[in-house]
């Protein structure tokens, strides 16, 4: 694992490949670090769709940063657990803009408080958290711009997604696996699943820590290694950030830094220089300025 010192700031003139052309999706927007997410990105000068499941929400949100005066942000509804929702998105989008730099795929759910370690609802956990990240990137893929700048795709992790969590000698070697295929990642969730139904996943060595939240995003993980050896020299850099132990209402509102906190480490990794814009990483910010990453 390597210790990267991000610069202090993305805005100096020499690296900034951005202009208010440049468009990014910010998923699960309307609050916590997905709204923190799209107000530094409008502050840096892009155009940012704030999506949300909640249109009323979503809408607040958006009028919220137009009446701050930053005119170049748009609403859309979106339900990444719901098909239907995904498909009517990507209409939406290709007509109104057509093409995409940047997705921040942030919208997830846990039922979990901060101490507790109950399996809830597990497939809508599943569902949402993974797959709903999955499909609706994989939704967006034809409209990426991937020109010279090189299109980005940021998924919001966990740390607790990490392989290092999984008792299982055998999950783990299918996951590090460096031909990893999307199949082997659903039958993986698939699996959890079915062990979570049987009463046997504490057994079977899944993680032990929000166990359904984990493994939600060790696949979302797993998916971004895929997805980027996939796009690997084709001008589409994908990579996961855990944004650490955050103030938002997923922990009650505890944590160790803030939201904007989370946002602007967010902002600093999607918007590096082409040159110096990696692939295939897991990042885990130990601070606003100071991150850890590895494949």
């Amino acid at each position: 694992m390597d210790h990267l010192i991000l610069p202090l700031s993305p805005t100096t003139t020499s690296n900034r490949w951005w202009s208010e052309e440049t468009t990014a999706v910010v998923t699960g927007a309307n609050k916590g670090i997905g709204f923190a997410v799209v107000k530094r990105l409008l502050e840096l000068g892009l155009t940012v769709i704030l999506t949300a499941r909640n249109v009323e929400n979503g809408s607040l949100a958006a009028d919220s940063l137009r009446g701050a005066g930053f005119r170049n942000v748009h609403f859309c509804c979106l339900d990444i657990s719901d098909h239907s929702s995904i498909a009517a998105f990507v209409s939406w989008f290709r007509l109104n803009f057509g093409v995409l730099d940047i997705l921040v795929n942030n919208a997830a759910v846990s039922f979990n408080a901060v101490g507790e370690n109950f399996i809830k609802h597990p497939e809508t956990i599943i569902k949402t958290n993974f797959y709903g990240a999955k499909l609706l990137t994989e939704a967006l893929l034809p409209l990426f711009r991937r020109s010279v700048s090189v299109s980005r795709i940021l998924n919001i992790s966990s740390r607790l997604g990490a392989l290092n969590k999984l008792g299982s000698p055998s999950i783990r070697q299918t996951l590090e696996n460096e031909d990893l295929t999307n199949e082997q990642i659903e039958a993986t969730v698939a699996q959890f699943l079915e062990d979570v139904k049987s009463g046997k996943w504490q057994k079977q060595g899944w993680p032990e820590n929000w166990s359904d939240y984990a493994v939600s995003k060790m696949a979302l993980n797993a998916y971004s290694r895929v997805l980027a050896r996939r796009y690997n020299g084709k001008k589409l850099s994908v990579n996961c950030l855990c944004p650490g132990f955050t103030r938002t209402s997923m922990t009650g509102g505890q944590g160790t830094h803030t939201a904007d906190d989370a946002a602007a480490t967010v902002a600093k990794l999607v918007l590096l220089p082409p040159e110096k814009l990696p692939s295939g990483k897991f990042y885990i910010c130990l601070d606003p300025e100071k991150i850890m990453s590895r494949l």
